[in-house]
């Protein structure tokens, strides 16, 4: 077993672009839930949204990957009103119950055949990255250090999304910060005393929403950036994913979902490293290499649910900011 190319292997996962993708669906889901309290369970149709709008944006339309982008972040506007309209006014979990099952169907629509010319359909899209690696300014090669070492495309993509990652950070630290950030807590904690001040709490709810639903999309168009589109990426344990790496970072913080998702990625890269590693020298002999693949995902439940017990704020948040259970 080669320990040191497991290593080599995780620490490479830190800049990969399902990390940054994952960052950045953390903090839209850090605005949704954590400062909002908005039950958010279709994260993985937000991203879904973000990156088949832009591929298909680029492959149907012929527009330039800035312009795809910005589509796909307006389909996420129009996705948020869809399902925020008829469910803000009603209690918290009625939106989860809408959000979860839209972005299922929102999976099954990019999957049917009927569409198969625009979406791919099982299979997906590809090739709508070229010109977005054609307006890439570094020169071509391999080349960074250590675990770090990527072409200059895969840099370009990191580098994309790690500005990304700083203005999204910077942007949710002021307006978390400004008169319209502490009507949001102040709707996370109590609705109605908020109402009663003579504020809109459906049109407060609604911005959230549609704030966190862009950054969320933001993270899927990074990683689109970074890789093919594929309907059967956008399925329900992908928003599992997404809301672990915000509960381990801390749900109501700035950098609690940056660190959470870097963290996730990371124990699950070197589990998944790891685990077929002792199954191929005997030490795990009751498992298959397929089934350690497995035992990856029961690890991270069986860590989310002690998360939850033990650690329910979070690494970087605190007990008065506690807001999932209420």
């Amino acid at each position: 077993m080669n320990f040191l190319q497991i290593l080599s292997n995780t620490a490479a996962q830190i800049l990969a672009p399902a990390t940054l993708g994952y960052i950045l669906a953390a903090i839209g889901l850090s605005v949704h839930f954590g400062f909002a309290g908005l039950l958010n369970m279709g994260v993985a149709g937000f991203m879904a949204i973000g990156a088949y709008g832009f591929a298909i944006s680029i492959l149907t339309f012929g527009l330039a990957w800035p312009v795809a982008a910005l589509i796909g972040l307006i389909a996420a506007v129009v996705f948020a009103l869809v399902m925020g309209i008829p469910t803000l006014r009603l209690r918290g979990d009625y939106l989860a119950i809408v959000t979860i099952a839209a972005a299922e169907v929102l999976r099954l629509l990019f999957l049917t055949s009927a569409f198969r010319n625009q979406t791919g359909s099982a299979d997906g899209l590809s090739g709508f990255q070229a010109g977005f690696r054609a307006s890439n300014p570094l020169p071509p090669g391999r080349w960074g250090f250590g675990p770090w070492t990527y072409q200059s495309d895969q840099w370009w993509v990191i580098i994309v999304g790690l500005i990304t990652i700083a203005i999204v950070v910077t942007l949710v630290w002021l307006l978390m910060s400004s008169p319209w950030g502490r009507v949001i807590r102040g709707i996370r904690e109590d609705e109605d005393a908020v109402r009663s001040l003579g504020k809109n709490v459906f049109a407060f709810k609604m911005q959230a929403l549609i704030v966190g639903g862009v950054i969320i999309a933001a993270g899927g168009i990074v990683t689109a950036m970074g890789t093919n589109v594929n309907p059967n990426v956008y399925v329900t344990s992908q928003t599992f994913y997404v809301w672990t790496a915000l509960l381990l970072g801390g749900a109501a913080t700035i950098f609690g979902p940056v660190l959470g998702a870097v963290l996730f990625w990371v124990v699950r890269a070197f589990l998944s490293n790891l685990l077929p590693a002792l199954v191929n020298i005997g030490w795990l002999p009751f498992l298959t290499t397929e089934q350690s693949q497995m035992l990856v995902f029961v690890l991270v439940g069986v860590a989310l649910m002690l998360l939850v017990i033990f650690r329910p704020q979070g690494i970087l948040g605190s007990k008065k900011e506690l807001t999932f259970v209420r």
